[in-house]
């Protein structure tokens, strides 16, 4: 009987390290930030696997932050490399300071209205928290992501994800988006 119960134990740590999605076939296993879906800004369904082969600069945004300013700063990114295979998408959140109060309508004509706005924008989630978004959770999970996960520690964090779906360097909120590293990064990242 210690034995079946040690070992149920260790099946639902395992579940716990590695998320898992539900489809209509069944559930599959998470490999990639990019097996998770979102809801747009829009309301719509977007399965981020549309991304895969692509290379991906997650940022969880605000409208009311002193980082709200790098939105100029990931938009520029996203012309720039846009032709290459890069994406930038935008992940509103409203856990630190409260400074994302608004509806996702509000935020959608905030972004294009005041910065020009034309990459992706997701639906406002929670990125840590008891409430956190499952992509959060999984690209926070340092059993997942090692040296490069841990909790978000303000708005703006940044997550370049490579063309084989792998989470492959991390930025701080007050990292530029259009600083040496970043741009070095993504360079990187196109090429391989």
């Amino acid at each position: 009987m210690m034995l079946r119960t040690f070992s149920l134990a260790v099946a639902v740590n395992a579940m716990l390290l590695v998320p898992a999605v539900s489809f209509a076939q069944g559930v599959k296993t998470v490999t990639s930030p990019l097996d998770f879906s979102l809801k747009s800004i829009d309301g719509k369904d977007v399965a981020l696997s549309q991304y895969k082969g692509k290379v991906v600069l997650l940022v969880n945004v605000a409208s009311k932050c002193g980082n709200t300013p790098q939105y100029k700063g990931l938009q520029h990114l996203y012309e720039e490399f846009g032709k290459d295979g890069f994406v930038v998408i935008g992940v509103p959140a409203n856990e630190f300071g409260k400074q994302e109060p608004g509806t996702n309508e509000q935020i959608k004509e905030f972004c294009e209205t005041k910065y020009k706005v034309t990459f992706p924008m997701m639906g406002k989630v929670a990125v840590k928290g008891t409430d956190i978004d499952p992509l959060y959770q999984y690209l926070t999970s340092k059993e997942l992501n090692g040296k490069l996960g841990g909790p978000i520690s303000w708005n703006f964090e940044k997550f370049l994800i490579g063309r084989d779906g792998n989470v492959v360097a991390r930025f701080a909120p007050g990292t530029s988006p259009e600083s040496a590293p970043v741009r070095d990064a993504i360079r990187k990242a196109l090429g391989q």
